[in-house]
This record gives structure tokens, C-alpha cells and sequence, in this order.
């Protein structure tokens, strides 16, 4: 069950209306609501984040609450309403929403964390702090890694490794200052043409989790694809084959087809070098198809079901990916966001 608003000090009944609109924006998103209705309830969030008790109790009285940029009469509906109770909008988005992971809730109970997600340093949409808070208070992780994209993928603002020492400093004191869900530091480090990562190799034996995925001639012949493959899951600094396929199935971006490799051979790899398969919950990427599933069940391999969120609504759509990898057979032992963060972290550092 989800935590409840919180309820601030001189409103009785009421709950703390920042909390309201970042909660509005999480409901939102989830249901993959269009970004601009998303954003417009999380803006309004931080402008009256910024706003003073005293200041607020005058708007309050004097219902001026679209005086504030970037407060509207829907923003303002919700914050008016928070004052006596649960906005109704809210209480509306909270009913209205589907369950996501009804047919693998015992492998759904069991995560304890998500390892593959990005920030605004990247080509997410939100910051790193607010990934957390949604992490910790919307859906009650133990810990997720921040794994955002490497340079060589410009299109996604990949981090250089100057930027990412930056991020791993802020991360740290992110870490000191909160009480509830972990950081993990990490990546989604590209895999080069011939097999090569993406960034520099003391950086990547820095970080908690490094996932590394292909990004780039998605459409090379299936050798090519094996050997490079094959050489990034044996990388020593490797924990994850992101969503091994490339395949798009729906969605904005179109569809796409699968990348061709040897699979038996990739996932033999990925099973003698202690590399998880990656099930990703993206609806639009449902990678990798159920076949593969199987087959790396079959090797033996270790799996990771990650969310690849690119905002904190996304964060729950972890159901997705239980799901499928339920009725393919995978047992939550088999998965490695069910371990404890010091299990996790010492099978990563071995």
C-alpha cells in the first residue's frame, strides 16, 4: 500500500498540496499521459515548493493561487482542494489506475530495487533527487541504480566521464542527506562496434552497476553482432546486457526489428561471466521477446527486470516486466534486483 500525503502543520484535514501535484504528476505519467500535462503539475510542485508558509496562507485566503508563474486553474484546483483533504482529481487518478504486475505479484513483492534508470543528466526528464523521493515515497524501493547513457550516444546527452565523476559526487551527498531509497551509481554504457565499452575503464570499476546495451548499427549481420556482443558480457565490469534485442514493438518511436546474434552463444556468455539478461518493462520494447526469455532460462543465466524509467512515474512499471518473465518461469531467486543491497553490490564488485 502506498504511503499517505502527508499533512502539514496548521490545516487540519488536510494534506501538504506540494505532495498533491507531485503525486497528480506521478499518477500521470504512469498512465503514460502526455509529458506536458505531466510536467505542468510537477512545475507548479516546485514554484509552490518555493513559497513560504505566511505567503501561502494570503494566497489561501485571497484564492490567488494563478497569481504564482506557472500555476493554473487545474494546478490551482488542486492545491485549493489539499487544504481541506485528498484534491478529488487525485483521489480520481488513484482509482482510475490499472495494476501493473497483477500476474506476478509474489515476483513483484520480491524486487527490492530497480537497476536500470535515467535522469535529466541524460535524456530523462527529471532530477536525480526527484527519482529518489518518487523511489522511496511513491513506491517503497530499497534502492534503484541511475544509469544514465555514455557520451558516445550524443542524441541521449550522454555523460562524458568528467560529468559523470560530477554525478557520482552528487549521488554521494544525495545518499548522506536521505533516509529512504539508495542510490546505486552506475551506467548504460554503450557497446562499441568491436565490443569496447563506452567510457573509461577506472570510471566503470567506480560505479555499483554498469548495464551495457547496443545503441548504434543495429542492423549489422549476425556475426558481426555475436562477436561484439560476446565481448561486452565478458567484460569484467559488465553486470547487466541491457534489452538485448533493440526491438521496438509499439509506441511513438515506431517499431523496430530485432538485432540478429547468436543467442545461444550471448547467453552462454552472459552465464559464464555472471552477466545478467535484462527483462525490460517498457511496453514498447517488451525485450527480450518471450523466446529469448526461455532460452536464457534454459542456459542458466541470471536476469535483472528493470524499469529503463525516463521519469519517476515510469518507476512503476516494474509489473510489466514481472509478468512476463512469470509466465515465462522465472523464479525470484534468479533475479538479481531481489537480493539484498549488499548481496547485490558484492556479486557486482566481484
Amino acid at each position: 500500500m502506498r504511503p499517505r500525503l502527508r499533512r502539514p502543520g496548521g490545516h487540519n484535514g488536510g494534506v501538504d498540496p506540494v505532495d498533491a501535484l507531485r503525486e497528480v504528476a506521478f499518477w500521470l505519467e504512469r498512465e503514460h499521459a502526455d509529458t506536458y500535462r505531466v510536467q505542468a503539475y510537477r512545475r507548479a510542485a516546485e514554484v509552490l515548493a518555493e513559497v513560504s508558509d505566511a505567503r501561502r496562507e494570503v494566497l489561501r485566503r485571497t484564492d490567488s493561487w494563478t497569481d504564482l508563474p506557472g500555476i493554473g486553474k487545474k494546478t490551482a484546483s488542486v492545491v485549493r482542494e489539499a487544504f481541506d483533504g485528498e484534491p478529488a482529481y487525485l483521489v480520481q487518478l488513484r482509482e482510475e489506475a490499472e495494476p501493473i504486475g497483477r500476474g506476478a505479484r509474489d515476483l513483484l513483492e520480491a524486487l527490492r530495487g530497480d537497476l536500470h534508470t535515467h535522469s535529466n543528466w541524460s535524456d530523462g526528464g527529471s532530477p536525480i533527487d526527484e527519482m529518489q523521493r518518487v523511489a522511496s515515497t511513491m513506491i517503497g524501493h530499497e534502492y534503484f541504480a541511475l544509469t544514465d547513457h555514455s557520451p558516445r550516444l550524443k542524441v541521449a546527452n550522454g555523460l562524458s566521464a568528467e560529468r559523470l565523476r560530477s554525478q557520482l559526487d552528487i549521488v554521494a551527498t544525495l545518499n548522506e542527506a536521505a533516509q529512504g531509497t539508495r542510490i546505486l551509481t552506475g551506467i548504460e554504457v554503450d557497446i562499441l562496434d568491436d565490443g569496447s565499452l563506452d567510457q573509461d575503464e577506472g570510471l566503470l570499476s567506480e560505479v555499483d552497476v554498469v548495464v551495457a546495451s547496443v545503441h548504434s548499427d543495429l542492423r549489422a549481420d549476425r556475426s558481426a553482432m555475436t562477436r561484439r556482443m560476446v565481448r561486452a558480457v565478458a567484460n569484467p565490469h559488465v553486470d547487466i546486457l541491457g534489452h538485448c534485442t533493440g526491438r521496438l514493438v509499439a509506441g511513438g518511436r515506431g517499431s523496430r526489428p530485432e538485432s540478429t546474434f547468436d543467442a545461444d552463444s550471448v547467453f552462454a556468455a552472459c552465464r559464464d561471466h555472471d552477466t545478467a539478461v535484462e527483462i525490460n518493462c517498457r511496453p514498447e520494447r517488451r525485450d527480450p521477446p518471450s523466446r529469448l526469455i526461455d532460452l536464457a532460462l534454459a542456459t542458466g543465466c541470471l536476469f535483472s527486470i528493470d524499469t529503463d524509467a525516463h521519469a519517476p512515474g515510469q518507476l512503476d512499471w516494474l509489473g510489466y516486466g514481472c509478468e512476463r518473465a512469470a509466465e515465462r518461469g522465472v523464479e525470484p531467486e534468479q533475479v538479481i534486483n531481489t537480493w539484498e543491497v549488499g548481496d547485490l553490490l558484492a556479486w557486482t564488485d566481484r
